[in-house]
């Protein structure tokens, strides 16, 4: 299944309201973290699955519509890699990715165990992570399985190279939208800026730009979580994310404020 580049300006996208039935139910988190949420439509069968020493999510995304049922898996673990290809072999999919939304400081990526225990899967991150991957997306591109496929979305700001992977929008693609936002945007949140190539400002401007301009109902699904929260929506962060719903002129003359206090005998 080949990965079909598109390169094309992001621009605003239309604001679909419609809630077509996409099933979100709430799963009891098991001992080793199996499933806490799950959703499906007629075509996408979706899974998210949790480490719980790292507090990671991994998620599970496959096209069931189609006669091979191709699969991908974002954010795998090292540590629950038996466990997620077990599922994936339960469900009767065919994993041909394995993708990463940026370089992980706090676990092991599970994609080069994933590659060696399943030869035909290719990894994907990020080109501007300066990461080694089969595949290097960059903004704009399209990562195809079955008739699905997932949009490239640039939210540097955590690292260099952190990218959000979004649910295609069209008639054929699944309602509402799904945002795959790695650590840019957590549930009331956001990523660590303090690692090399980190910056608040970017950070802000990436979720303004690429994350909040998404239909609101478009549904979060973080690489972390340590409340205990499985998902959100755009619209959700936009009205009661602590760290990202100030006005950035705001934001900028307190980090003044800090750096003066800072400094004054």
């Amino acid at each position: 299944m080949p990965l079909q580049f598109v390169r094309s300006s992001l621009f605003a996208l239309p604001r679909n309201l419609l809630r077509t039935p996409f099933l979100v139910t709430k799963l009891r988190l098991q001992a080793m973290g199996s499933y806490t949420a799950s959703s499906q439509s007629s075509k996408l069968i979706f899974r998210q699955l949790f480490e719980k020493e790292s507090s990671t999510y991994t998620y599970l995304l496959a096209d069931v519509s189609h006669p091979d049922k191709p699969a991908l898996l974002i954010d795998p673990v090292d540590k629950t890699v038996d466990r997620d290809l077990s599922l994936v072999k339960e469900l009767g999919l065919k994993l041909i990715y394995a993708l990463n939304t940026h370089v992980h400081a706090d676990h092991v990526t599970g994609t080069g165990l994933i590659k060696t225990k399943s030869p035909g899967v290719k990894s994907i991150i990020s080109k501007a992570s300066g990461s080694k991957a089969d595949l290097l997306v960059e903004p704009g591109d399209k990562v195809s399985f079955g008739d699905l496929f997932l949009e490239v979305r640039a939210t540097p700001g955590h690292t260099l190279g952190c990218i959000t992977y979004v649910t295609g929008d069209g008639p054929d693609q699944p309602q509402p939208r799904m945002a795959f936002t790695g650590d840019a945007l957590l549930i009331r949140g956001c990523g660590r800026t303090d690692f090399q190539g980190g910056s608040s400002l970017q950070l802000y401007k990436s979720v303004h730009s690429q994350i909040f301009t998404l239909p609101k109902d478009t549904l979060i699904y973080p690489a972390h979580d340590y409340k205990g929260f499985s998902v959100s929506t755009v619209e959700e962060e936009m009205l009661y994310n602590p760290r990202l719903t100030k006005n950035q002129v705001i934001l900028w003359c307190y980090i003044l404020y800090l750096c003066r206090n800072m400094f004054t005998v």
